[in-house]
């Protein structure tokens, strides 16, 4: 008789899975120093840089996006396929953001409580997630919260609030998600002593 859910991994695999991503810690130092410079370059931005934002929102996608499918092929189970939806739909959105950038700055700008949202709930549940693994899962649960708070305040706020909002949300943003990533990087690099 066949099972259709996957058996735990045995000991050994699961050495030889933290063997592996403990190999690649540097991957997320490197990506974590890319997103603190991106955010330095945006948060220097002014008014009459909204094409340069919208083409370095699509790099960012672009990135999540490889950063969530490298999740997906690392993980197993349900999570695997969360990531790579994700991820894909990150990809997508960044070739969008990079071919028409101030139209992609106009539509972010516009819906932006409802990005906000989407990132609270994802942050909630990858806090949730990862608990098991994750020492800082609660940094994640407490930014999801606040980002959930966020989404419904800037529903309320004019075109012209949200679009320096947006210019000021993808600068903090992309300074937490690089501070986010070093830690995850040594967090990583310290597998290799178990």
């Amino acid at each position: 008789m066949s099972s259709t859910t996957a058996a735990p991994l045995s000991d050994a695999e699961a050495t030889n899975v933290l063997t592996k991503m403990s190999s690649m810690w540097w991957l997320w130092l490197v990506t974590g120093i890319a997103w603190i410079i991106v955010s330095l370059v945006i948060l220097q931005f002014d008014e009459s840089s909204v094409n340069t934002i919208g083409i370095l929102v699509g790099f960012m996608f672009l990135a999540t996006g490889v950063q969530q499918l490298v999740l997906s092929g690392l993980s197993h189970g349900g999570l695997r396929v969360f990531w790579a939806i994700f991820g894909v739909l990150f990809i997508v959105g960044g070739i969008v953001a990079i071919v028409s950038p101030a139209e992609t700055f106009v539509a972010i700008a516009d819906i932006l409580g409802f990005l906000f949202l989407l990132v609270g709930i994802f942050w909630l549940i990858d806090a949730f997630a990862t608990k098991a693994a994750n020492e800082l899962w609660w940094l994640g649960l407490i930014s999801g919260i606040l980002m959930v708070l966020l989404a419904f305040w800037t529903s309320a706020q004019t075109f012209s609030q949200k679009a320096w909002m947006l210019l000021v949300f993808a600068g903090i943003w992309a300074l937490l998600h690089g501070i986010t990533d070093i830690a995850r990087a040594f967090m990583v690099r310290s597998l290799r002593n178990l």
